[in-house]
């Protein structure tokens, strides 16, 4: 006899089989598989939380592995992810953190005019001396092109500086592409790599062309050197040529000069784009100018959080370093007015406030940092993805860059401009330059930190009167709306980032009696109510005379007169500092 079948078990059995199916299939594919680390932000068990170190060295163990392959360019990658990241000011989108500011239709401008000219005959050779450190060159370098063009030089390659602080050895062509840089400046200016032979025993007009001239000085004075000399040479490159009251053409000469053709070296470029992919590893990266070396602390007299034996050394260098005219400085004034750059413990509390998480990565542009990890425990406790080129790097790999400042400047540089955020702790010459070069790629986000403010909220944090908090972060964040990078009036520096290698009013040019006036800030005094800052030991009285300079932006008073005052210049030309009555330069429009 058969046995009867029990249907209902049957068809449980089945659903039973297909369920068990359905939940190994979800288990397979809910299981974790590592991502390639360029393609998100670090993932940690709380972003929200510090990571612990066996995380970091996980994230740092895949990055390596990763550094093997064969990666992206740099914005090649498809767009991260937004999530939402939770900083001090409460929820932050992460695009408010990372995109770059409205360019507001801003773009590059380089092409010459209709009426610029191929080079006229040359008249002679022009020899430069650069000085410096490399942004210091670079910024001179290109001045240099734009006065060989005024006065119709064939300009010969310039020699860098190879005898100021940092002692570096590097030729011309050991930091940037010097054919490249011929190539791309043939229409504009004849360079030449080398002055001819016949030329070698020729008498040379050695001059130190005065600071921030105009075309009327080079046009006039230098230029009538060619009556006596077939050879010029400029013994310093630095700040020698206006920023203002100068032809479209000889601004965009610049620009070319700047943006095009000083390309670095190949090496340079080739292992400066593999430090960038390797940052992109770890997701979008802020890059940080950390201004806190020896030299940097020395010059600018800033001792703020260093210990009485370390600001003692600081002098020291400072009295022993014969080019350095300033030599007694208070360091609480300059802090006070903005002129120091923010310590390690400052930046940290200053990017939390903005809203970045502690899982950011950092990359930290900068030599050697003064006191080493002592004056980094602060930052690294808040932001542990401190990243530089000799983490990312390794000794073999950086063993050509050794002992070569600029070249080593250069990597920095470049890992700068190509990050998704750049901050500087000081205004100094790199960050400018920096800056700029972000600006000409379209407006890319650079924050300028107001330091003269920022201060004022640190010192109040010290004392206990203010907390760490949303309100403190809501207060630095609307500060900073306008300060990230967009397009603005081209004023004078931003407030709050008066700088001791900035002069004030270096940026400024009027008109006096057909002269060009300069300033600087060495020694205060005062002539009939009017304050100024003098170089020089000799004095140039001038009876009534009128500022001409026109601001696009002024709407009140476009002239002024002053009465008969005595103004100091010194060997090398009109050299002022502060020229202002209370109100004189508000008015003018002028901010310094």
């Amino acid at each position: 006899m058969q046995r009867k079948r029990w249907r209902p078990l049957g068809v449980l059995r089945k659903l039973l089989t297909y369920a068990i199916c359905l939940i190994a299939l979800m288990a397979l594919f809910s299981v974790h598989v590592p991502v390639f680390p360029s393609s998100k932000v670090p993932q940690f068990s709380d972003p929200f939380k510090l990571p612990t170190q066996h995380e970091i060295t996980y994230q740092r163990l895949s990055a390596e592995r990763s550094w093997t392959q064969e990666l992206a360019p740099p914005h090649s990658k498809s767009p991260l992810p937004s999530p939402k990241l939770n900083g001090a000011s409460g929820i932050l989108d992460f695009d408010k953190l990372w995109k770059p500011p409205l360019n507001r239709d801003f773009v590059p401008c380089l092409e010459p005019s209709l009426n610029h000219t191929y080079p006229a005959e040359s008249r002679g050779y022009l020899l430069v001396h650069s000085n410096g450190g490399l942004n210091q060159m670079r910024a001179g370098i290109c001045d240099m092109v734009a006065v060989a063009r005024i006065i119709n030089a064939t300009l010969v390659i310039p020699e860098l500086d190879k005898r100021s602080f940092w002692q570096d050895s590097s030729n011309f062509s050991d930091v940037f592409d010097e054919d490249h840089f011929i190539n791309v400046l043939a229409n504009d200016v004849k360079i030449i790599k080398k002055l001819p032979k016949e030329m070698a025993t020729a008498t040379r007009a050695v001059k130190h062309f005065r600071s921030w001239s105009g075309m009327d000085y080079y046009e006039d004075e230098i230029a009538s050197l060619w009556e006596d000399y077939q050879v010029i040479r400029a013994a310093k490159s630095d700040s020698r040529l206006a920023n203002n009251n100068l032809p479209p053409d000889i601004q965009k000469l610049r620009c070319r000069a700047c943006y095009e053709a000083l390309r670095f070296a190949p090496h340079i470029e080739a292992f400066g784009k593999l430090l960038v992919d390797r940052m992109r590893s770890f997701g979008p990266y802020i890059a940080l100018h950390l201004r806190f070396e020896k030299d940097m602390l020395a010059f600018s007299g800033c001792t703020h959080d260093l210990s009485p034996d370390e600001a003692e050394e600081l002098r020291i260098i400072r009295e022993n370093t014969p080019y350095w005219k300033r030599k007694d400085i208070d360091s609480a004034e300059e802090r006070s007015k903005g002129s120091c750059p923010l310590t390690p413990k400052e930046v940290g509390i200053f990017l939390t406030a903005l809203g970045y998480p502690s899982n950011t990565p950092i990359y930290i542009a900068a030599g050697e940092i003064y006191g080493g990890d002592s004056h980094m425990v602060d930052l690294r406790s808040r932001y542990p993805l401190l990243m530089n080129k000799e983490i990312l790097a390794s000794i073999e790999e950086l063993e050509p860059f050794k002992n070569y400042a600029s070249q080593l400047a250069a990597l920095d540089y470049i890992v700068s401009v190509e990050s998704d955020v750049f901050m500087s702790s000081h205004s100094g010459n790199m960050a400018r330059a920096v800056e700029g070069h972000r600006r000409f790629l379209g407006h890319r986000k650079t924050i300028s930190p107001d330091r003269k403010v920022l201060v004022r909220l640190f010192d109040k944090l010290e004392l206990g009167t203010i907390k760490e908090g949303k309100g403190l972060s809501n207060r630095i964040i609307e500060m900073h709306k306008k300060r990230q990078g967009s397009p603005r009036k081209r004023k004078g520096p931003v407030s709050g980032l008066e700088s001791a290698e900035r002069l004030p009013f270096e940026k400024i040019l009027s008109c006096v009696a057909g002269h060009i006036i300069r300033y600087t800030s060495i020694g205060a005094s005062q002539v009939g109510g009017y304050q100024y800052r003098s170089l020089g030991t000799r004095s140039l009285y001038i009876s009534e005379f009128r500022l001409l300079e026109e601001y696009r932006n002024l709407q009140m008073i476009r002239t002024l007169q002053l009465q008969e005052r005595s103004l100091s210049f010194d060997d090398q030309g009109l050299r002022f500092a502060k020229l202002a009555r209370f109100g004189v330069w508000d008015k003018l429009g002028i901010r310094y």
